[in-house]
C-alpha cells in the first residue's frame, strides 16, 4: 500500500522539489489532453481528487476520491464496508501547478472498503459550484467505461506534487495483500513507480482526461501477499510476484453507485462496489 510513511517535515521538504507542471481539462473528450493537479487534494498521509459523475450538477455536494487504506478511522477489514459515516476531515485543494488553494472539509464518509477493491469517497460540506467560484477549480471526471490495455496513463499524486506518466500493462484477476484481495486490478509498465504518500491519486487516461483508476498499492522487496508486496492470483489460483510493480483499482463502475445529488445508491443498475 502506498500509504505515506515518512514525517509530516520530510513530505514538505520533497513535495516542492518534483511538482510536475501539466494542465487538465476536468470535462476533457479530445485526444492527447495534458495533466496537472488541479482537482488533487493532498490529505495528511494520502494523496486524492476531488471528482464528479456525468449526472452530477453544480449545486450537488462535491465528493473527494481516495484509498480505503487512506480511511482516517483506520483500514477496513476484509468483507467490512462503511457508509454514511460522519467526517470531519479535511483536505489541501491544488491548482494546476500544484500550490495549494484552501482548505476543503468532509462532513462524511459517503462510502469506503477495501473489498474487491480500495476506495474512499468523501462527501464535502462544499458543492463544486462553490469550489470553482472560490478557487476556480472544476472536478475531475469519473469515467464509466472500463480502462483499456495499452492506454496512457498519469497517476497523479497530490501528496507529493509529482505526477508519474506509464501505461496500462493490463488487468489482474486477482491481487492479494496481507488479509485483503482485490479483482480486476490494473498493472502500471515500470515507469509508474509510485511511492508512499501516492495512495489515493487519481489515475487520469491521457486520451480523454478522465479518471479510471485510484493508485493504491506495489510490491516493494520480493515478497509474496504480504503487506506492500501484493501478489497476482490468475483464474487457475496460480500465484506470482513481480517485484517493483505497481497497482491501481478500476473505477468505472462507481458512477452508477450515485444517484441525483450525488447520493449513494449501492442497489442501482450497474454499481458495483460491495454492499455491507
Amino acid at each position: 500500500m502506498k500509504r505515506q510513511l515518512l514525517s509530516a517535515a520530510t513530505a514538505l521538504l520533497l513535495a516542492g522539489a518534483g511538482a510536475l507542471a501539466v494542465t487538465v481539462p476536468a470535462h476533457a473528450s479530445t485526444a492527447d489532453v495534458s495533466v496537472s493537479f488541479a482537482g488533487t487534494v493532498a490529505l495528511d498521509d494520502c494523496s486524492g481528487s476531488v471528482v464528479s459523475f456525468a449526472n452530477s450538477s453544480p449545486s450537488d455536494p462535491a465528493l473527494v476520491l481516495t484509498n480505503g487504506h487512506c480511511l482516517e478511522s483506520g483500514m477496513p477489514d476484509p468483507g467490512q464496508v462503511i457508509v454514511d459515516q460522519p467526517s470531519s476531515r479535511t483536505f489541501t485543494l491544488l491548482d494546476a501547478s500544484g500550490n495549494g488553494l484552501g482548505t476543503l472539509q468532509a462532513d462524511k464518509v459517503a462510502y469506503a472498503t477495501m473489498t474487491n477493491t480500495d476506495v474512499t469517497i468523501y462527501r464535502l460540506t462544499n458543492s463544486y459550484a462553490d469550489i470553482q467560484n472560490t478557487y476556480g477549480i472544476s472536478p475531475l471526471v469519473m469515467s464509466e467505461s472500463h480502462p483499456a490495455a495499452g492506454a496512457s496513463i498519469e497517476v497523479v499524486s497530490g501528496y507529493w506534487q509529482t505526477t508519474y506518466s506509464c501505461s496500462i500493462d493490463g488487468f489482474v484477476n486477482q491481487l492479494d495483500e496481507g488479509n485483503w484481495v482485490w479483482k480486476d486490478s490494473v498493472r502500471y509498465t515500470p515507469s509508474c513507480n509510485t511511492i508512499g504518500g501516492t495512495s489515493g491519486s487519481p489515475v487520469i487516461d491521457t486520451s480523454t482526461g478522465q479518471v479510471v483508476a485510484v493508485n493504491n498499492t506495489g510490491n516493494e522487496n520480493g515478497e509474496s501477499c504480504t503487506v506492500n508486496n501484493p501478489c497476482e492470483v490468475d483464474a487457475n489460483g496460480n500465484v506470482t510476484v513481480h517485484q517493483g510493480t505497481n497497482y491501481a483499482e478500476e473505477t468505472y463502475y462507481i458512477p452508477a453507485c450515485f444517484g441525483p445529488g450525488n447520493q449513494l445508491d449501492l442497489t442501482r443498475a450497474g454499481c458495483g462496489l460491495p454492499r455491507p
